[in-house]
């Protein structure tokens, strides 16, 4: 399966689909902190390539509800539009089969309500993080490791220059998850052809 990594440049869920026999390639603004195939641009650069599914991780810093405080000066400002037509520009791409992941955020209201809300404590992480994801023609997650003694740990964390960083990783657990369950799926086969400039 040909999978394409948005907004990643961690290489975590990249890796996770790669370890499983897939041809997968992260994208993001920043260099990847992981060796492997990496776009480093524009992810509208590489949406038209024939790819089977996206996994996306669109920028949350004006859309998530955590910062509703600031939300007025970001839409007077153009901010928080940016952002969602962004996220839009993902979910309406022609990738066959999507996931694209936020925390509770705008897009509830202005586009939909999530398909599935997930945390870390599902997927063997003991801590709290509502994760919302958008499916399209892909099933849920099944959570594969549900544990106790949960926190919000990210939630908690101090200031620092690397704490957006932090904040933004997607567990190992929930990587796995989705390479298991969404890379297991059958694709069906299709052809697509790409238009050529007349």
């Amino acid at each position: 399966m040909r999978v394409l990594i948005a907004c990643e440049y961690s290489g975590i869920v990249r890796d996770a689909f790669l370890a499983r026999g897939h041809e997968a390639m992260s994208c993001d603004l920043l260099p990847t902190e992981r060796p492997g195939p990496h776009y480093e641009g524009d992810v509208r650069d590489v949406l038209d390539y024939p790819w089977d599914l996206m996994i996306a991780h669109p920028p949350c810093t004006h859309l998530s509800v955590s910062g509703a405080r600031h939300f007025e000066a970001k839409r007077l400002d153009g901010r928080q539009q940016s952002a969602v037509a962004f996220f839009m520009a993902l979910a309406r791409c022609p990738i066959p089969r999507k996931v694209i992941e936020n925390p509770v955020c705008v897009m509830s209201s202005l586009w939909r309500k999530p398909d599935q809300v997930i945390q870390p404590w599902m997927f063997g992480h003991g801590e709290t993080k509502a994760t919302c994801l958008w499916l399209e023609n892909v099933a849920p997650l099944t959570p594969t490791n549900v544990v106790e003694g949960r926190e919000a740990r990210i939630h908690k964390m101090p200031p620092s220059a690397d704490r957006w960083k932090l904040r933004s990783e997607t567990y190992q657990g929930i990587a796995d998850a989705l390479a298991d369950q969404i890379g297991g799926q059958p694709v069906a086969p299709t052809v697509r052809i790409l238009e050529t400039a007349p």
